[in-house]
């Protein structure tokens, strides 16, 4: 509508506390009497505890206590019921580098890392299992038909590939602080979380309390990417320490604890078969992969599902055969990181997209197009069983293709490798689709006036980073016709907050933003009847004034504010508080497009230009929906180009350390063309779709094509992420040295066809 602050840009009003250093995380927190905890943690991927001595240990001053796991009365930790859980303290054997053994309490922080320091173990190594194709099989899941997948193909390509591990690093590791609540006899907890909600349930269990006694608060969140979601064994171990001790207790992860505690991302090897008729028509994916879970089984176990769900893409795809082998090993647990089992997803199917149209000597580009679902199709449940609810990828291809120019960019490439330049260009496209806001599909929202018209929003949804207070304030200044700077936004405190499901999967805006302007309408509604009273008019005739309050259309007089309005209510003003729902998840898509020169005498890879069309429904804010994409692209480039969890064959973890573990840097990143198209979805009020997520998921297969197309005239068919110099180096090497072998000059492939 004109005049609408919904779908413009407006800043976070988060950031000016955060820029000042106003906001307060939760290691900034100075607690009278706090003790601070540390863990000694195993050396070894895969030992047994002969024998654990602490004596000298507690004997040092400062030292208040040290626990092992036969002093700990607590559940197994385990993110859903059906699952195996891990203990909290391991007791006679450990099964990953980093996995703790011992707690200890101090009345400083330096004190109990020295206290953990001198507790001596007896540890008998044991053989370690670090390949995943060698550890003990969980289960088999299947998606899709099965069997019969390829039947009637005229062509056949096959890929392995590997999504390599990776660690979230997120800017804050884990921190948590649990102390005793004098006014209700419970706990109070602060937690850099995502869940809070959650986060206190579980622990009511453990402390023995009910939850209503139990509060947790997220204050400020320094990144979460999903690993921020999972309950970690030293947040039980500090809380049932805290109430036992009687005193607060804090525990904040060292960088090298965060590399290999908190749960890694991805870790897939998957076998891939794309079968197609002669003219590219798809007639069927099958996929075997094989998943790694770590050491213990937690949110991994579902994503490789999530993986076969979404194996057919943007495509018409007849028939999907996937299956995914489930597998432990003696490494850091696995878990939910950035796109969580959908990147895995367009990984995979956009490297065999484009092995395809090498066989079939067809530009990569039409040969998506060839093969896209139509806008006339929606709904449309796909082969694999994914109910996707709205789109238009061929608008969404064709937006990115003329803002990345892609026709000059082929004409470049062709005269590039006709003059045989050692800075070679590749051109890597990636179409995807993704699932948001899935299961749980509901949030908590209220929305409240009181009698001075101020309005106060609370939200389950609990945000580190993505800007939840500008966007539901913009929401409710749309709906109620108020300026956003008196809206107050309160979330991640279960205090303050009664029930909520929390920040994970891209939910946030299509069902909290949803919540809160139902729960906006809802209280329109009751207003429009108070001021109707007000102003003895129908109903019907109240409208809307904005920054005015509510008055009687085509009367311009005949206004009355909300602060009266809430007043005529008594009480506690004007107040709806509900829990929204909508009747299934959405589905984004978009396409992306990756420009990038590789030197072909050193393999050093380097992305040049970045373009992304995305498609997330209806934008409440672009500022902070090109944020996100921006960000997702940098962690999908870095899966690409530099990221890699690795262990040597013993379970050692060999990047434990940012020295280690490369990560790219504002210079590393190039400038990025963002663009976006605008397909609604009909589940929910606001037509949005999840917008934290895309951007990772369309970027990494773009990236990794983009750099095996610079090469592929040289006879270079795949190589695997990350695509690190020496890498793509040994590659051209190789297929240089095959291609004199069979008495070909390895720059005489043609360039690929139009």
């Amino acid at each position: 509508m004109p005049g609408s602050i919904l779908g413009n840009p407006v800043r976070r009003r988060e950031d000016p506390a955060l820029l000042t250093g106003r906001a307060s995380y939760t290691g900034d927190l100075k607690l009278t009497g706090c003790l601070h905890a540390a863990f000694v943690r195993s050396p070894h991927a895969h030992a047994r505890v002969q024998s654990l001595d602490t004596s000298a240990a507690a004997s040092l001053p400062g030292v208040v206590q040290v626990i092992t796991a036969t002093d700990l009365d607590v559940r197994a930790i385990a993110a859903f019921p059906f699952l195996k859980g891990r203990p909290a303290l391991a007791a006679e054997i450990v099964r990953f580098v980093g996995e703790p053994v011992a707690a200890l309490f101090a009345e400083t922080r330096e004190t109990a890392v020295d206290a953990a320091a001198n507790v001596l173990v007896d540890w008998e190594p044991l053989p370690a299992v670090v390949d995943p194709a060698a550890g003990e099989e969980l289960r088999v899941d299947h998606v899709g038909e099965g069997g019969g997948a390829l039947e009637g193909a005229d062509v056949v390509v096959t890929g392995r590939f590997m999504n390599q591990r990776l660690a979230p690093v997120p800017m804050e590791p884990n921190a948590f602080v649990a102390a005793p609540d004098p006014e209700t006899g419970g706990m109070k907890i602060w937690a850099s979380t995502q869940v809070p909600h959650g986060l206190r349930d579980r622990l009511a269990g453990d402390l023995t309390l009910p939850p209503e006694r139990v509060r947790v608060i997220a204050p400020a969140v320094g990144g979460g990417f999903g690993a921020k979601g999972d309950l970690y064994p030293e947040y039980v171990i500090v809380a049932v320490m805290a109430q036992r001790l009687g005193r607060p207790i804090m525990w904040v992860e060292t960088r090298w604890e965060n590399m290999v505690g908190m749960v890694h991302g991805r870790g897939q090897a998957q076998e891939v078969t794309l079968g197609a008729a002669s003219d590219g028509r798809l007639v069927g994916i099958q996929a075997r992969i094989t998943a790694d879970l770590g050491a213990y089984q937690g949110i991994q176990v579902i994503l490789p599902g999530l993986t076969g769900m979404m194996s057919a893409g943007v495509y018409n795809m007849p028939k999907v055969d996937f299956s995914a082998s489930l597998r432990h090993t003696h490494t850091t647990p696995m878990g939910a990181y950035r796109g969580a089992g959908r990147p895995e997803a367009a990984a995979m199917l956009e490297r065999a997209m484009d092995l395809l149209a090498v066989e079939l000597e067809m530009d990569p580009a039409e040969l998506r197009r060839r093969n896209m679902i139509q806008p006339e199709a929606f709904p449309v449940t796909t082969a694999s069983g994914a109910p996707y609810d709205s789109g238009n990828y061929p608008a969404a291809l064709d937006a990115a293709l003329q803002l990345a120019g892609y026709t000059q960019l082929r004409r470049e490439q062709a005269e590039r490798r006709q003059r045989g330049d050692r800075l070679q260009l590749g051109i890597g496209l990636a179409t995807y689709v993704e699932i948001t806001g899935a299961e749980p599909l509901t949030e908590f929202a209220a929305v409240e006036i009181d009698d001075q018209g101020y309005v106060t929003v609370r939200s389950g949804t609990s945000p580190h980073g993505q800007g939840h207070e500008t966007t539901f304030a913009q929401i409710t200044a749309e709906v109620l016709g108020v300026p956003m700077d008196s809206i107050r936004v309160i979330q991640s405190d279960t205090a303050e907050v009664p029930r909520g499901v929390g920040t994970f999967g891209s939910r946030s805006v299509q069902l909290g933003g949803t919540a809160v302007h139902v729960a906006a309408e809802k209280v329109l509604d009751d207003g429009r009847e108070r001021a109707a009273d007000l102003l003895e008019a129908n109903p019907a005739d109240i409208v809307v004034v904005p920054g005015r309050g509510l008055g009687v259309a085509g009367a311009p007089q005949s206004v009355v504010g909300w602060a009266e309005i809430a007043r005529a209510a008594g009480g506690d003003g004007l107040k709806v508080a509900l829990d929204q729902a909508q009747p299934g998840p959405t589905f984004p898509f978009g396409c992306h497009v990756a420009v990038v020169e590789v030197d072909i005498e050193t393999g050093d890879a380097r992305l040049v230009n970045h373009v992304a069309v995305d498609d997330s429904g209806h934008i409440i804010n672009p500022l902070l929906a090109d944020g996100q994409i921006q960000g997702g692209i940098a962690q999908g480039v870095a899966q690409a180009l530099y990221e890699e969890v690795v262990f040597d064959d013993q379970g050692n973890p060999q990047t434990a350390s940012l020295i280690d573990y490369l990560i790219p840097t504002a210079c590393e990143m190039p400038e990025m063309a963002l663009g976006r198209t605008v397909t609604p979805s009909p589940h929910n009020a606001l037509g949005a779709k999840g917008i934290g997520e895309s951007g990772t998921i369309g970027s990494t297969p773009a990236v990794q094509n983009a750099v095996i197309d610079a090469v592929a005239h040289l006879g270079v068919r795949h190589i695997d992420m990350p695509l690190a110099p020496e890498r793509v180096w040994r590659m051209i090497q190789a297929a240089r040295s095959t291609a004199t072998d069979a008495g070909r000059s390895p720059r005489s492939a043609e360039p690929r066809p139009k």
